[in-house]
């Protein structure tokens, strides 16, 4: 049967790129060995990395802009930390907009003041703060675009002179975005990249290099750029299916294209979300998540026969975060529109039944 693959990561790859990906397990570059037993100095590896990181500024337009692309280890959540080691002097300005814009600025607290310029922790994050205001003193300013756990996205970014930072992880490459308002922008692979073990940092090199403190080696973003992302052994086959994900991604159209189907994919589902009785959605409508759409029954009594019919349909993953229940269905990059359209039917069924 075929699936259909909601989850929110690590989540569903393109299918071209999951077959190659296990031919390179076998025999890489037909050379009879296999990605994972050659060295990651070797020719063929660094050509791999090269063009990764390579791909990553083109998609995003910051070729020859003064930006470079890491591909580093331990996910967003060392990013948090990796962020204030480098960047926090005195005083970082944090917008809490979910869980783990949360975690973030709990590990900047570690290295300075950290000021909170809004939250919507106050209803459980369903929805993005707006009209709150930046320190002109803060060495950045952090956000996170969109909550893959609430199902909330930022839709616009404030205009400051602060550094500007912000987690990426669950909506890189789903959107066109202006990248160069960004100065500094992190993703785990595991949303809309590749599978989980890398980490994709996009740095302006010109705010590095400006705290007062020492910082570890492994956690200093400019040892990593000198090193072209070889500081340590990079995650070999993490970065491997990452650039053929962006290869793929490039083959099509690039963000451009990929945009205009993430929009069709995300205006079927919550049009029948607000058509359908038997369905309501969770967060603010103006801050739907094209990436992580969030919704639960008006009546839970459906909820064991809507499990079971999601299930002989091959629908798999959109069990809701514990902390917001209900559903949530992950509409990634490599996810099919049709995959979206026998998720709406099923739930046109449950209604035809019921009502």
């Amino acid at each position: 049967m075929k699936k259909h693959n909601f989850s929110a990561g690590p989540c569903i790859l393109p299918q071209e790129v999951l077959q190659k990906a296990s031919e390179a397990i076998i025999n890489f570059n037909d050379d009879n060995l296999s990605l994972i037993e050659i060295s990651h100095r070797s020719k063929p590896f660094v050509a791999v990395i090269e063009k990764a990181r390579s791909l990553a500024l083109e998609l995003l337009g910051l070729e020859n802009k003064g930006y470079q692309a890491l591909f580093l280890q331990g996910g967003a959540s060392l990013e948090f930390l990796m962020v204030a080691y480098n960047l926090l002097n005195k005083k970082a300005a944090y917008l809490n907009t979910g869980t783990w814009a949360d975690k973030a600025q709990k590990e900047a607290k570690a290295f300075g003041e950290t000021v909170e310029v809004a939250s919507s922790k106050d209803k459980n994050y369903s929805y993005i703060p707006k009209g709150y205001s930046i320190p002109e003193d803060a060495d950045y300013f952090h956000c996170t675009s969109n909550n893959t756990v609430a199902g909330t996205q930022m839709k616009s970014f404030p205009e400051t002179n602060v550094s500007l930072v912000c987690d990426m992880s669950s909506d890189i490459f789903s959107r066109q975005l202006d990248f160069e308002k960004f100065d500094l922008i992190y993703a785990g692979a595991q949303k809309n990249m590749g599978p989980a073990g890398a980490t994709l940092v996009i740095i302006k090199e010109e705010i590095l290099g400006k705290v007062e403190r020492h910082i570890p080696s492994m956690l200093d973003y400019q040892v990593h750029i000198k090193s072209d992302s070889m500081y340590n052994t990079p995650s070999v086959f993490a970065v491997y299916v990452s650039m053929l994900t962006l290869q793929w991604l490039k083959d099509l159209g690039g963000i451009p294209f990929i945009e205009e189907v993430n929009n069709k994919k995300a205006a079927l589902l919550y049009n029948e979300i607000d058509r359908n009785p038997l369905f309501k959605g969770v967060v603010a409508k103006e801050d739907r998540s094209t990436m992580n759409a969030t919704f639960v029954l008006t009546d839970e009594s459906f909820t064991e026969t809507f499990d079971k019919m999601c299930k002989q349909a091959g629908i798999t993953g959109i069990n809701g975060h514990r902390s917001v229940g209900g559903y949530r269905a992950s509409m990634y990059n490599a996810l099919p529109l049709y995959s979206v359209q026998v998720l709406v039917d099923v739930m046109q069924e449950l209604e035809k039944a019921h009502l």
